[in-house]
C-alpha cells in the first residue's frame, strides 16, 4: 500500500531516517556516493511518500508514475527510500555493494530489485529513456507521469541537451524533470570543473516550462511539482537548489564527499549530526 505523508512534520521526520540509513548503508559497505545520496533526502521522500502514483506492492503496475534515476551513482538514497516505502525490507540495506547483492553501487534491473526503472551508471543517458517512457504513455494513452533526477554536473553531457529537444519538439508535458543543482561534482564546483549556467535561460530555449525551488524545503517542493502538472504543452524541469551532504554539518557543501564514504566511527557523528540538526 502506497504510503502517504501530508504534514510538513511527517516528512521531516521520514527524511531524518533515511538520511540515518543512507550514511549506516554506505559506512557499512566501505564505499558509496554520501554526498548527493544525503542532499536528495527530502526530494526522494516528497516523491515517494506524497507525489509519486505508485503501488510498492505491485511494483510493475503498467499504469503507475515512471521515476528515471539517471544519476544512478545516488543509488544509496534510491535503495533506502525504495525499502522505507515498502518495495522490499529494511534489513536488506545492509548488503549495499556486497556481492550477489540487489543493491550494487548503481541500479541494475538485471538484479531483480523491484522499484527501480532503469539501469544506470553512465552519466547523460537518463533522460532520454525518460523520453522514451514518455512516447510509450502518448501512445499507449497513459496517463502516468515520467519523472526524471539529474545532476547539475551531468548537465555536462551533451545527450542531455538531446534529449531535452526531442521531449519539447513532441510537447510532453507528462515528462517532468529535476536537476539537483548542489554545484558539485566529483572534480570539484561545477563552475570550475565546466560552466553550465545560465541553466534557467538554457532550458527555456529548449522549449520546457522551467521552475525552480529549495530542494529542501517539503512543502516547496511539493507545491512546485503541483505547479509544474498545471503545463499543458511542453515538458517541465525543476531546478531544485540543494547542498551536497546536507545533514551532516561537517560535510555540507564539500564536493570532496562526492564519491566517499565515512567510516564506522564517522558514521556514529554523522547520525547524531544528523539527529541535532533534524
Amino acid at each position: 500500500m502506497n504510503i502517504i505523508l501530508k504534514t510538513r512534520e511527517e516528512l521531516v521526520l521520514k527524511s531524518i531516517e533515511i538520511r540515518k540509513d543512507i550514511i549506516s548503508a554506505i559506512a557499512e559497505a566501505g564505499s558509496g556516493h554520501t554526498g548527493g545520496s544525503l542532499d536528495l533526502a527530502d526530494i526522494f521522500t516528497c516523491l515517494y511518500f506524497h507525489i509519486l502514483n505508485h503501488r510498492p506492492e505491485e511494483p510493475n503496475w503498467e499504469n503507475r508514475d515512471r521515476m528515471v534515476l539517471s544519476i544512478g551513482h545516488v543509488a544509496p538514497v534510491l535503495y533506502v527510500t525504495l525499502a522505507h516505502a515498502g518495495y522490499f525490507p529494511i534489513e536488506e540495506l545492509k548488503t549495499l555493494r556486497k556481492l550477489g547483492s540487489r543493491l550494487q553501487g548503481h541500479p541494475g534491473r538485471d538484479h531483480g530489485l523491484p522499484g527501480l526503472e532503469l539501469s544506470a551508471g553512465s552519466l547523460g543517458q537518463g533522460l532520454s529513456v525518460a523520453v522514451g517512457m514518455a512516447l510509450a504513455n502518448k501512445i499507449d494513452k497513459k496517463d502516468g507521469y515520467v519523472y526524471c533526477i539529474l545532476g547539475d554536473g551531468e548537465l555536462q553531457e551533451g545527450s542531455v541537451w538531446e534529449a531535452a529537444m526531442s521531449a519539447a519538439h513532441h510537447k510532453f508535458n507528462k515528462l517532468i524533470a529535476l536537476v539537483d543543482r548542489n554545484n558539485c561534482q566529483i572534480d570539484g564546483v561545477t563552475s570550475d570543473v565546466m560552466e553550465i549556467e545560465p541553466i534557467i535561460d538554457k532550458w527555456k530555449s529548449f522549449g520546457w516550462n522551467v521552475l525552480s525551488c529549495d530542494g529542501h524545503n517539503h512543502i516547496e517542493i511539493i507545491e512546485t511539482f503541483e505547479k509544474v502538472k498545471t503545463t499543458s504543452d511542453r515538458p517541465s524541469v525543476i531546478i531544485a537548489k540543494t547542498i551536497m551532504g546536507k545533514g551532516v554539518r561537517s560535510i555540507e557543501g564539500n564536493y570532496k564527499w562526492h564519491g566517499k564514504a565515512p567510516s564506522k566511527e564517522e558514521a556514529l557523528d554523522f547520525i547524531e549530526q544528523i539527529d541535532n540538526n533534524g
